[in-house]
């Protein structure tokens, strides 16, 4: 199985970078193999380009200042995303991940009419995103209705993977998580993903 840990967060010993290095020790010790890409580490430039906004549509998408990115999303069975969660939506860096590399002709088809798209990941069996907020659980679920969680799930995964599962754990006040509160994060995160690889073993 090959995995995809794709991170986001500017600092190396941010709790985000904790919960890389914890995941991707558990992907390994699974017997899977993990590409990781740290966008900060990386230099990933998250703008969409203008050459790629003018082919979105064309019959050949340019994905030439991506094309190693688009590769690794293609021959990924599992991808982990870790990342802070800012404004109660993904950091930049990680939404012009999505914009730049999840793209027509790789990740999905534009239908002829201009109607839904159809998906062409047909090999990912799963995406799991584990994200730190600073807020309360009660206002991303009851106030802002979980954004990232929809975005991901509905807006992202379905529809260029409609038969890949999908994870989500979120820290909730993480500024000020206690050491026990934080182990037992870690538990349910690495729960999540024991789950997602059981499924997608048996796909």
């Amino acid at each position: 199985m090959r995995v995809l840990l794709v991170s986001a967060h500017p600092l190396q010993d941010s709790l985000t970078g904790h919960l890389v290095r914890l995941l991707a020790d558990r992907i390994t010790a699974r017997g899977a193999v993990v590409e990781r890409l740290d966008l900060y580490a990386a230099g990933f430039s998250p703008v969409l380009t203008a050459a790629e906004r003018r082919s979105t549509y064309a019959e050949t998408y340019d994905i030439r200042a991506v094309a190693a990115e688009v590769a690794q999303l293609e021959r990924a069975d599992l991808v982990v995303l870790v990342f802070p969660t800012w404004w109660y939506g993904l950091p930049a860096m990680l939404k012009g991940w999505i914009d730049r590399v999840w793209v027509p002709g790789h990740a999905y088809d534009h239908a002829s009419d201009l109607g839904p798209i159809s998906g062409r990941l047909t090999g990912l069996r799963g995406l799991l995103a584990v994200t730190t907020l600073g807020g309360p659980a009660w206002a991303d679920w009851l106030v802002m209705r979980r954004p990232v969680r929809r975005m991901l799930r509905w807006g992202v995964l379905k529809v260029c993977a409609p038969k890949a599962r999908f994870g989500f754990a979120a820290l909730y006040r993480a500024e000020d998580v206690s050491p026990a509160r934080l182990a037992a994060f870690e538990a349910q995160a690495l729960r999540a993903l024991e789950r997602l690889m059981d499924q997608a073993a048996a796909i």
